[in-house]
C-alpha cells in the first residue's frame, strides 16, 4: 500500500533527551499499578511485579511502558492524589534505576503527578482528560518541555458512560484537537501526540465510526497513538470477555497501522510487535 506523503506528519519523539522515531510504529506496554484496572492481566501490585511486567515486555519489544496509578475504567472509584503518588512514585524510581533505557509515560491527568513522576525520572505524560480536569497540565507539560499524549474524553471515568452522545463522533473529536493542540502550541509544548480515545465516553459505534475514518486524523500532523487493547468495543461484540479478546484487539491493532497509527498502547506486547513487522513487510 503506497504511504500518503501530502499530509508530512511529525514523526520523531525527544523524550529525555532521546530521540524516538516513529516513521516505524512502536508499541506502548500498560502496567497498570492498580487493583481495580477492567483487564486483570494488567494489574500489577507491588514494585516487584511491576518490574518483572517491564523486564518482559521490554525484551518482548516495547519502547515505551505506560505507568498508571489510577483507575481509568468507566465508574471506576476515585482516588486522592496522594494515593495516587504513593502508588506511582516507587514504582517509576525503581524502573529507573534498573531499566535507564526504557522510556517511561505516566497515564495520569493530574499536574502535581506528572511533574513528580518527570521529577523522579518518567519520560513523557498520557493524559486521558486531554487537560479538562485539571487546569494547570497543558502549561506544565510545556514548561517540562516532555511529549504529551493529548487523548479524548468527556466527562470523568466516573460519569463518561453517561456522556456517549454524538451527532458526528469524528468532527467531535477532530475539532476537540484542533483547538487542545492548537492551545498547547501558544503555550510552547513540543511533542503532543494525539488518542482518539477508543472507550472513554464513547459507545462501540462510536469507536467503530472512528477507526473507520482514523487516516483522516494525519491532517493534524501529529504522531497517533491507538489504545484498543482487550476493551469492550472488541469483547462486546464478539459475546466473550476481555480475557478472550487478544485476537480481536490484535485484528484492529493491524487496521490501525494500515491508517497511519504511530505508536499501539497493549496489554499485549509480544503480539502487538508481531503485527508491526507482519505489517512492515506489506509496506
Amino acid at each position: 500500500m503506497a504511504k500518503d506523503t501530502f499530509f508530512q506528519k511529525k514523526e520523531t519523539l525527544n523524550a529525555g533527551g532521546r530521540l524516538i522515531g516513529l516513521s516505524t510504529p512502536k508499541v506502548m506496554g500498560i502496567i497498570n499499578l492498580t487493583p481495580d484496572s477492567f483487564y486483570a492481566g494488567s494489574r500489577m501490585q507491588g514494585i516487584n511485579a511491576a518490574v518483572q511486567q517491564a523486564e518482559k515486555m521490554l525484551k518482548e519489544g516495547a519502547t515505551f511502558l505506560d505507568l498508571g496509578a489510577y483507575s481509568s475504567r468507566p465508574g471506576a472509584d476515585d482516588i486522592s492524589e496522594q494515593e495516587e503518588t504513593d502508588r506511582l512514585l516507587p514504582v517509576v524510581e525503581a524502573m529507573v534505576k534498573r531499566f535507564p533505557e526504557a522510556v517511561l509515560s505516566i497515564d495520569t491527568f493530574r499536574s502535581t503527578v506528572a511533574e513528580a513522576a518527570i521529577n523522579a525520572g518518567a519520560h513523557m505524560i498520557n493524559d486521558i482528560s486531554g487537560g479538562q480536569l485539571d487546569a494547570d497540565m497543558f502549561a506544565t507539560v510545556a514548561r517540562l518541555k516532555v511529549p504529551y499524549i493529548l487523548m479524548h474524553m468527556k466527562g470523568t471515568p466516573q460519569t463518561m458512560v453517561h456522556q456517549a452522545d454524538y451527532t458526528d463522533v469524528f468532527a467531535e473529536v477532530y475539532d476537540y484537537f484542533t483547538e487542545k493542540c492548537y492551545r498547547l502550541k501558544q503555550l510552547g509544548a513540543r511533542d503532543v501526540i494525539i488518542d482518539p480515545g477508543f472507550g472513554f465516553a464513547k459507545k462501540a459505534e462510536h469507536g467503530y465510526a472512528l477507526m473507520s475514518r482514523l487516516q483522516e486524523f494525519n491532517k493534524l500532523q501529529l504522531p497517533l497513538l491507538v489504545g484498543i487493547s482487550r476493551k469492550k468495543m472488541i469483547y462486546g461484540q464478539l459475546g466473550i470477555s476481555a480475557d478472550d479478546a487478544l485476537n480481536g484487539t490484535t485484528v484492529l491493532n493491524t487496521i490501525a497501522l494500515t491508517k497511519g497509527a504511530n505508536i499501539l498502547r497493549v496489554h499485549d506486547v509480544e503480539e502487538a510487535v508481531e503485527a508491526v513487522k507482519i505489517w512492515e513487510m506489506c509496506q
